[in-house]
């Protein structure tokens, strides 16, 4: 019997707002029909993703099916990543960021990801929860993953966004935003700090729901 919802199998997570500012996320292969299975994920993965998310035992058994299927030594490395995340990006280059999405859902820093840091990544960045996204988000600025966020590292997310949009799109930019520089001083100025200052995560979160243009900047919009 078919659900009433019905999961993607494997979803690439972007940072991209629609018109009310909410992270959304693309499928890229779809659900694996049948009543074929490859694996039965464990009670106790299971339990614990029912308490960390907000997915149903049935979405997380379906997922866990899906992964299998398209997964089958259950981890997804950094060269598979950065393949299916090209996808979005035919006009420009995402390796770079792509490479960090990676680091930020590797969580255990095992250089893999596994079934759980997927469905964990997806809760965070698909949740209607403006607070878990920006949680996710500055986990993507903080590149040395020392709990805070330096102007360096807002640089250089902003070097690897400013990559992925193509050329005749940054040629269109305003003056103060058409170099990653420039984005990066931009972005930096709503967080009224100096330049050798550090941003903790509440003042992160604080700094891009306060402004428009700082939800704007940390966003990473594939080509059309």
């Amino acid at each position: 019997m078919a659900t009433s919802t019905s999961p993607p199998s494997f979803t690439c997570i972007r940072v991209c707002w629609d018109c009310h500012h909410c992270f959304t996320s693309e499928a890229i292969l779809q659900p694996t029909m049948g009543n074929s299975k490859s694996g039965v994920v464990s009670r106790e993965i299971l339990d614990d993703l029912k308490v960390s998310t907000k997915f149903t035992e049935a979405e997380i058994t379906q997922w866990y099916e899906n992964f299998q299927k398209q997964c089958p030594s259950g981890r997804i490395t950094p060269a598979q990543f950065e393949e299916i995340y090209g996808r979005f990006f035919p006009e420009s280059d995402a390796k770079t960021y792509a490479q960090h999405v990676f680091r930020s859902f590797d969580t255990n820093d095992d250089g893999t990801l596994d079934f759980k840091e997927y469905i964990v990544a997806l809760h965070m960045t698909s949740s209607g929860k403006m607070s878990l996204k920006l949680e996710w988000a500055f986990s993507l600025f903080d590149v040395d993953k020392n709990g805070y966020i330096t102007k360096n590292e807002v640089c250089e997310i902003c070097q690897a966004i400013f990559k992925t949009i193509p050329k005749e799109k940054q040629e269109k930019l305003p003056s103060d935003e058409n170099t990653p520089e420039k984005r990066a001083d931009k972005l930096w100025s709503f967080f009224s700090k100096e330049e050798n200052e550090r941003v903790a995560e509440g003042e992160f979160v604080k700094g891009v729901l306060e402004n428009d243009d700082a939800l704007r900047l940390i966003q990473c919009e594939p080509g059309k």
